[in-house]
């Protein structure tokens, strides 16, 4: 699905392609920032020695590789509605802050997942691994390459600090808010996965906390912060909570059933790591077979595939992501901003819970 909501005069129209074109050149602003602190950073360290730079040329491929940005979008869409000014170089800073944060936790999720591939490209613990191996370096590969990631995840945590340190001070608050909540959040998701029991309200809770405030609430409040508008933040947190957990059932839909050539990653993690998603817990709790598919040794992914197909849930999860997107659009119906951003949120809104990426 990828309807969007037009509005009906051509003054509107003009007034929404206008909104949608000042994110997508701030998002433009976002990503040559990310890319001249890192230059900047690789020369700082390029006279140090040679050795000191590939942590910040891992942290470079993965910018360049190109991301879907959600969290930089919605910081700019919050602090735009808020009637921000485009102009002010501090929301650049503070979204991408919110990107290089990504980042990080992209670097450390692959170690934690076993994922292969991150943006279509190895996951840096699989590359640096496979260097170690190629090279006949001492120690353990894997090992090797999990350290590696480790620190240039660290690394892309604090870089993500030094550039909100540039950001208006009011958006900080929630700034350490959303750091502090995310890490509490994976934990929780380590250990879900770990005792791999069914509880659905567990699944979502995790999801709520881990990614829905992190992608989308907490980075809305940030920019309507940024722009002096915290009275904005209890519409943007229902609107933000409900659009983001139909953010990750998209995202479980695709680790379940997309293309790994389209997401950029490897696909099927959630079963093999035995990520206790919602539509894991909804599908178990039909099919009790299904925990055995997962969990014991000599079965396929495909057929995990069939069974969650048989039960229906998937199309539950449809119907789901469908009543949140629109719990997330009714709470914005009457928040004091501009209409064409009330527009525009509800246009994003669809586009997350839609992509097939």
């Amino acid at each position: 699905m990828t309807t969007e909501v037009i509005p009906r005069t051509a003054q509107g129209q003009e007034s929404a392609a206008l909104a949608r074109r000042t994110v997508e050149e701030l998002l433009q602003r976002v990503q040559e920032r990310l890319s001249s602190f890192l230059a900047a950073e690789r020369a700082r360290y390029a006279e140090v020695n040679e050795r000191a730079v590939v942590a910040i040329d891992a942290l470079s491929d993965l910018v360049e590789a190109g991301g879907k940005l959600v969290r930089p979008a919605f910081c700019l869409a919050g602090y735009l509605a808020a009637g921000g000014d485009p102009e002010d170089p501090g929301i650049v800073a503070a979204a991408a802050a919110l990107e290089m944060l990504h980042i990080s936790a992209l670097v450390h999720d692959d170690v934690l997942d076993d994922s292969r591939t991150r943006r279509g490209k190895p996951a840096v613990h699989l590359l640096h691994a496979t260097l170690h191996r190629s090279r006949g370096w001492q120690g353990e590969s894997r090992r090797f390459g999990e350290g590696v990631a480790l620190l240039v995840g660290d690394l892309a945590l604090v870089y993500s600090d030094e550039l909100m340190s540039h950001a208006p001070a009011a958006a900080r608050p929630e700034w350490h808010h959303l750091r502090s909540e995310v890490m509490i959040g994976q934990y929780m998701d380590v250990a879900a996965a770990a005792e791999f029991s069914v509880d659905p309200a567990l699944s979502r809770l995790i999801a709520l906390i881990k990614s829905g405030r992190y992608t989308i609430h907490r980075p809305l409040v940030v920019g309507a912060s940024a722009a002096g508008r915290a009275d904005l933040a209890p519409a943007l947190a229902e609107y933000g909570e409900a659009v983001g957990e139909a953010f990750q059932l998209r995202d479980d839909l695709l680790d379940a059933f997309g293309d790994s050539a389209q997401t950029g990653k490897t696909a099927g993690l959630d079963f093999s790591q035995h990520k206790m998603t919602l539509l894991l817990g909804w599908a178990m709790q039909r099919d009790a077979h299904i925990h055995g598919l997962i969990t014991e040794p000599g079965h396929t992914p495909d057929e995990v595939r069939g069974r969650l197909l048989d039960t229906g849930v998937p199309e539950d999860v449809e119907r789901h992501i469908a009543g949140l997107v629109d719990k997330g659009c009714a709470a914005i119906a009457d928040a004091p901003v501009d209409p064409v951003w009330r527009s525009e949120l509800t246009n994003m809104a669809l586009r997350v819970a839609y992509r097939n990426k």
